[in-house]
């Protein structure tokens, strides 16, 4: 592979993996990673382009950032993990999930979205509009160029199909806010098509991970069990 994770590691057992949002970094989950390794082999990954790892020359896709964890998870001889993604880092969890069954125990999607149409206009209006205004630039501005990628994300990323979504057979929590900029109407659309998917929704907005610690960590080691 081009790139070579950052990661943070702690804890022992079984293996959990997070991944974290757009334009973020495994800092996200300050409020986690602690507690979840009292119990667990926690690994938060700094995504392809993100944090401290390399942009390298790979296309910048939510495919090609499962395809970069399912590296990660042979490097490290990881067999087979829990998968907590926030947001981009969702949908990343979910496209593996989809794409390598085998290698998913346990799958927890929080402000996961299929496509574009699951935020709110009020979002990703300024989103689309700021990606455009970036591609007009980025052929004479490197961070226009960057800025350009890390939007398209969120413009043409992951288009996923709900019905593409009976195919995951690992046990899913569905996490939400209750204020996301994610449409309570597509989480509960995501969920009601994961077969047998749990649905929770906490009080707050898109980070309730990193706002609603203790409520969000409680809610996903029960769910872990």
């Amino acid at each position: 592979m081009d790139i070579e994770h950052y990661f943070i590691e702690k804890g022992q057992g079984d293996p959990l993996i997070l991944l974290h949002g757009n334009g973020e970094n495994s800092d996200y989950f300050v409020g986690q990673i602690d507690v979840f390794a009292q119990r667990y082999h926690v690994y938060a990954l700094d995504t392809r382009g993100h944090g401290k790892t390399p942009r390298g020359d790979a296309p910048f896709t939510i495919r090609q950032f499962a395809d970069d964890l399912r590296v990660f998870m042979d490097v490290h001889q990881i067999e087979k993990a829990h998968l907590l993604g926030f947001s981009d880092g969702g949908n990343i969890a979910m496209v593996f999930a989809l794409k390598y069954p085998e290698r998913v125990d346990r799958l927890i999607l929080d402000g996961a979205n299929l496509d574009a149409k699951g935020v709110k206009r009020s979002i990703q209006i300024p989103i689309e509009i700021g990606y455009w205004f970036a591609c007009l630039f980025a052929c004479k501005s490197e961070e226009a160029r960057r800025h350009a990628e890390m939007l398209g994300l969120m413009v043409h990323d992951p288009n996923v199909l709900p019905e593409e979504l009976a195919a995951i057979r690992a046990r899913t929590l569905v996490l939400a806010g209750t204020k996301d900029m994610i449409k309570e109407e597509h989480t509960r659309l995501i969920a009601d098509h994961i077969p047998d998917a749990r649905l929770v929704f906490i009080e707050g907005d898109h980070f309730i991970a990193n706002k609603r610690p203790d409520e969000f960590n409680l809610a996903v080691l029960d769910f872990l069990g």
